[in-house]
């Protein structure tokens, strides 16, 4: 738990790992807590012990933890030998510095911006500026401060939205409101939450997955309340922006229509003249043509305004999925580190390929792409001996933002309900895609001793 193991597996994982030990054990998983319940045959006594731990995602520690299990259960270390190495990896030193972890965030927001929200180049870095920012104050100030920890996701959410509000009300119209905002706020998105209550709920266990659900979507509607607020709190110190949107607002939801009337005499051949009205509307706006992903991009702005071309997606996935694992605190000098980058990208290239053939349907593609995560990362634990959670917590995170632009986006028309929907929904693909993966792989082979240690 205090590594970011998958909540709905360390109950079967203890099961497993008591009944290989022959140990008279129960287990009951409750969020941040275990119980655990030692029986005595002997005495007919038992013994309970409440087991808290909280914490975040560390990949490189969860793997060498699943390494001292799977040791264990295979009689190749000892019991009292495995527990001294879990006591090492709780009391070691942060994996990367404080200011290391700030920078790979600023970079994660500069490459998704373009990626999934349609930035453009200047819109990047402004993105990332904000996301610096965020990180630092999550990790520096809301850690110490109890007080700030209880507004901090509104605060931050606040600040992106006030600041994407008022670069996007220059005259000149080349920042994007929707790629700064929704780029900006990407380090603090309950996307792995919310995928691990739509697990456990997946799996019945109803207890953790609903206290799971709840909580995320209520962290959800704080992040879209403090996106409006931000950008309505700049508007009431800007009327002149304000006008500008409602204006802008009105030009693209109107139509033109043109009515008239016509005759037709033709007096050659004694015909009767026809008389007749007409009615043509066109209802496709021309400002719509130059609206891509939420931004206003004309033809007539620079390549620095502009979105990325298509072939610059070669270039940004690799690098974003390199970023992403060491930013959830991947060693960089492991053998994990290509197989999780290669799985994240064919995440992302199935996602882009479903979303091709399937428009307007965000959990369809999203299942699509985390089937192809469940496959290759289930393959690869199966036959060649790796950990699966590890090697595809990358290609599943990468998921969520990019089923989220599907959706429209993380500001989703500043409603933080309709953030939430969203969610849910790519979410529930990427469940049923992994729970399908998983039972396939699993249907072939020898039955594991040990309890799956997968999504």
């Amino acid at each position: 738990m205090t590594f970011g193991a998958p909540s709905h597996r360390i109950e079967s994982q203890l099961v497993a790992a008591a009944r290989i030990l022959e140990i008279n054990a129960e287990f009951i998983h409750l969020p941040s807590v275990i119980i655990c319940c030692f029986g005595d045959n002997d005495t007919m006594t038992s013994e309970t012990h409440f087991v808290k731990g909280t914490g975040g995602l560390a990949l490189g520690n969860l793997h060498k933890v699943h390494l001292v299990y799977r040791a264990v259960l295979h009689d190749e270390i000892s019991a009292r030998k495995a527990t001294q190495q879990l006591d090492e990896l709780l009391s070691a030193k942060p994996m990367y510095p404080f200011w290391f972890r700030c920078f790979l965030s600023f970079f994660l927001s500069v490459l998704i911006c373009p990626l999934a929200f349609g930035g453009s180049f200047l819109d990047m870095w402004i993105a990332g500026c904000g996301a610096f920012v965020l990180c630092y104050l999550q990790l520096n100030v809301a850690t110490k401060s109890t007080m700030y920890n209880n507004v901090f996701e509104i605060t931050t959410a606040m600040f992106m939205s006030f600041t994407a509000r008022g670069l996007s009300s220059i005259r000149s119209q080349i920042f994007c409101y929707e790629a700064i905002s929704s780029a900006g706020i990407i380090g603090i998105l309950p996307g792995f939450l919310i995928l691990t209550s739509s697990l456990e709920l997946a799996s019945k266990n109803i207890v953790c997955g609903s206290v799971k659900m709840v909580y995320a979507l209520i962290y959800t509607l704080f992040l879209g309340f403090g996106l409006q607020i931000g950008s309505d709190l700049y508007l009431l110190f800007d009327p002149t922006a304000r006008h500008h949107l409602t204006t802008l607002a009105a030009k693209l939801s109107t139509t033109i229509t043109l009515i008239g009337t016509f005759a037709s005499d033709n007096s050659t051949d004694g015909t009767p003249p026809a008389i007749g009205t007409f009615s043509f509307t066109n209802s496709t706006n021309i400002y719509m043509t130059d609206i891509v992903d939420g931004c206003y991009r004309p033809s007539s702005f620079g390549w620095f305004i502009q979105p990325f071309p298509w072939w610059t997606q070669f270039i940004i996935v690799p690098i974003f999925s390199i970023l992403s694992s060491l930013s959830n605190l991947q060693p960089w000098k492991s053998k994990e580190l290509p197989v999780m980058v290669i799985i994240s990208c064919a995440s992302y290239a199935t996602n882009k390929i479903a979303n091709h053939y399937i428009f307007n349907r965000s959990d369809i593609v999203s299942a699509i792409g985390a089937f192809t995560v469940g496959l290759l990362g289930n393959i690869y634990s199966r036959k060649m001996g790796g950990t699966a959670f590890t090697s595809m917590v990358t290609g599943v995170l990468f998921l969520v933002p990019s089923g989220l632009s599907q959706a429209g986006g993380i500001t989703a028309n500043g409603s933080g309900v309709d953030v939430g929907t969203a969610m849910i929904a790519v979410t529930i693909g990427i469940t049923v895609g992994l729970f399908m993966s998983q039972a396939i792989v699993y249907m072939f082979g020898s039955r594991k001793n040990a309890a799956v240690f997968s999504f």
